[in-house]
């Protein structure tokens, strides 16, 4: 985060999917660095439920004390996990060898655009426009009806990103992520090794394609490679043999979601 430029300050929520070390481990570290920093904002933590007393552990044996609340919510279920006015974020099962989730992050549609022109025209006070950006009509003194749409136009709907976790391949995570902008799915090995994917709970490149294919999403990400490859290009490959619009999950690299 620090080579990259992060702005610590503005991490409120953090999501850990299942509790292989590879998911967390560096995550009381993080927690200790925010308050060495005078990190001032609440961080809330979803996790499964062991996650709390592992945290809790590190921090009393080390005597920590935090200058900011942190927050743990155990995660128990699919359902929705935070809902606030800019997005919902939900979790859902994957298929993994212990219990673990994957996570929805919805963007809620925007207030309309106000339309300065046909405001205007038909002289909506000033003092009104944020009650017609929140959709509502206006009425004249005389009792004409002003309706919204002629003074605005609709935002963009929300993007859908959709992270999918550790798992083998599984199409019931499909019905959580159909239609979303993008979505990062593990592809830990190349087509090959299906039966070795299988053993270990994890999936191919071409099995993380289909699944973007049939959930019908704009742009899949791929990433969680095993370590037994020096490099990465047959990955990409792959995958883009059956979804072309597919990408590695490359560390530092920022992707826009149009």
């Amino acid at each position: 985060m620090i080579n990259y430029k992060i702005r610590r300050s503005r991490i409120s929520h953090i999501f850990i999917s299942h509790l292989h070390g590879d998911h967390y481990f560096g995550l009381v570290g993080l927690i200790n660095t925010f308050s060495l920093l005078s990190h001032q904002p609440e961080l809330h933590i979803y996790a499964p439920s062991p996650l709390k007393q592992i945290i809790e552990l590190q921090l009393n044996v080390a005597d920590s004390k935090l200058c900011f609340p942190l927050h743990f919510h155990t995660i128990t279920q699919e359902g929705v996990l935070t809902d606030t006015d800019k997005y919902q974020v939900t979790a859902f099962r994957t298929n993994h060898r212990i219990e673990c989730y994957g996570f929805v992050v919805k963007e809620k549609r925007k207030p309309r655009k106000l339309v300065p022109q046909r405001l205007k025209q038909n002289n909506i006070p000033f003092h009104f426009y944020e009650n017609i950006r929140n959709g509502e009509d206006f009425i004249t003194d005389k009792g004409e009806l002003i309706k919204n749409e002629w003074l605005t136009d609709e935002a963009p709907k929300g993007k859908v990103y959709a992270f999918c976790g550790d798992t083998k391949y599984d199409e019931n995570i499909i019905e959580h992520i159909r239609d979303a902008d993008l979505i990062y799915h593990e592809t830990t090995y190349l087509d090959h090794l299906r039966d070795r994917a299988e053993q270990r709970f994890h999936s191919t490149t071409r099995q993380a394609a289909t699944i973007a294919l049939k959930a019908n999403v704009k742009k899949l990400l791929i990433g969680h490679f095993s370590s037994k490859y020096d490099k990465l290009d047959e990955f990409q490959v792959e995958a883009r043999e059956v979804f072309p619009n597919t990408d590695l999950a490359i560390e530092g690299v920022t992707y826009v979601i149009r």
